[in-house]
Formats: structure tokens, C-alpha cells, sequence
């Protein structure tokens, strides 16, 4: 069973940073673009950052570029999601995402982990 595991969460301060991890078990990690993705209460989640099979390309929203960097390591089988210069809109649950490169859509999620950003 695919099981995606994030972790790094918590309470900082604005302008601080946090490093997000998701680990991927009973996965061929290899052959899958991750994805971050984050949901505000009261909000529909949004896309924050993919990265391909290989880490040979990356996309971020509007919103995060340049504070946030998406990154992997195919032999832990880990997804990173750095987030430097946190705002409080920042503010939010963060799940990671598994894509089939057969697929347009992210099939395997994890459950997420809490991010808060105080002002």
C-alpha cells in the first residue's frame, strides 16, 4: 500500500523557515513527479511546487517563488519542500502528491502536516 508520510511542520515566526519532508513507501518514487500542495481553512487547496522524475524541472505558484524550493532525493525516496521568508498567509496544511507520469492527475496523497506562520 502506497503510503506518503509528511513531516517538518509547526508554529514559526514570519520571516523565519521551515523544511518540509514527505518520505514515500510501496512506491517506484523514481518514476513519479511530487508535488506540494497546502489548503487554508475556509479555502480550496492550491498547487505549491512539483518536481519531476529526475529533479530536471520544477514549478512553483506565483506566490512562492523565490521563498520556496522543491527538491528530492530518488534514494531516500523523499520529497523536501524549503520554505524560507514565511508569511501568515503561508499559513495552512500542507500535503504532498504522487503523479504517475501516465497521469494528469496526482493520485496518491499524503495526510499532511500543519504549518502556522505568526505575525
Amino acid at each position: 500500500q502506497v503510503q506518503l508520510v509528511e513531516s517538518g511542520g509547526g508554529l514559526v515566526q514570519a520571516g523565519g523557515s521551515l523544511r518540509l519532508s514527505c518520505a514515500a513507501s510501496a512506491l517506484t518514487f523514481s518514476s513519479y513527479t511530487m508535488g506540494w500542495f497546502r489548503q487554508a481553512p475556509g479555502k480550496e487547496r492550491e498547487f505549491v511546487a512539483s518536481i519531476g522524475r529526475s529533479a530536471d524541472s520544477t514549478d512553483y505558484a506565483d506566490s512562492v517563488k523565490g521563498r520556496f524550493t522543491i527538491s528530492r532525493d530518488n534514494a531516500k525516496s523523499t520529497v523536501y519542500l524549503q520554505m524560507n521568508n514565511l508569511k501568515p498567509e503561508d499559513t495552512a496544511v500542507y500535503y504532498c502528491a504522487g503523479r504517475s507520469i501516465r497521469s494528469t492527475r496526482y493520485a496518491y496523497w499524503g495526510q499532511g502536516t500543519q504549518v502556522t506562520v505568526s505575525s
